[in-house]
């Protein structure tokens, strides 16, 4: 989508140059950016993932992964947005000799002139938007198949379990809810 957006403009950055496949080695910025959000967040959730599918109780089929968004989605989220915004408001020093200014990522963004950058915001066709729009999966009212969660619902409330506030009470009602929709197919 960048590219076919970006294809009519006339900057050094336009069109296929507009995005980068591979690995970022040159962009010490955004390779921090992964090494943070990995140490902060997301290895974490992979190690609990794994120990889960080690111990016998995720096959990867369509009502395990519909299950971990039922109990995971939202914490997962919760904890992404909490990095975002550790990220979006840390202080990067100015690199004077690449030309860098310092400030805070979502300052350098929204207002680049602050800092002595300057805004590269280009505008769009409106009806190019909308043809992305079109290629995109809208995210849903509810986290995961509306079976599933309707099912989850009905079992969390029948059975008196809370709703989960961390990591460890999500991974429990994971495996209490998977034992007992199993057991009653």
């Amino acid at each position: 989508m960048q590219v076919f957006l970006r294809r009519e403009h006339s900057d050094a950055f336009a069109g296929i140059k507009s995005f980068l496949y591979g690995r970022s080695t040159a962009n010490q910025r955004i390779e921090s950016w992964w090494g943070i959000l990995r140490k902060q967040s997301v290895q974490f959730w992979m190690n609990l993932f794994k120990s889960l599918q080690d111990a016998g109780h995720f096959s990867g089929d369509a009502l395990d992964k519909s299950l971990m968004q039922f109990c995971f989605l939202e914490l997962v989220q919760k904890e992404l947005d909490e990095v975002v915004q550790t990220w979006n408001t840390h202080r990067i020093r100015p690199a004077t000799s690449r030309g860098q200014s310092g400030g805070r990522p979502i300052l350098l963004y929204t207002a680049p002139q602050i800092s002595g950058g300057e805004d590269r915001l280009k505008l769009f066709n409106q009806e190019e938007v909308d043809l992305c729009k079109e290629e995109c999966t809208p995210k849903g009212q509810l986290p995961c198949d509306e079976t599933v969660y309707d099912l989850s619902t009905l079992l969390v409330q029948e059975n008196g379990w809370n709703t989960p506030k961390d990591a460890f009470e999500a991974a429990e009602l994971y495996t209490l809810l998977r034992e007992e929709i199993q057991n009653n197919l």
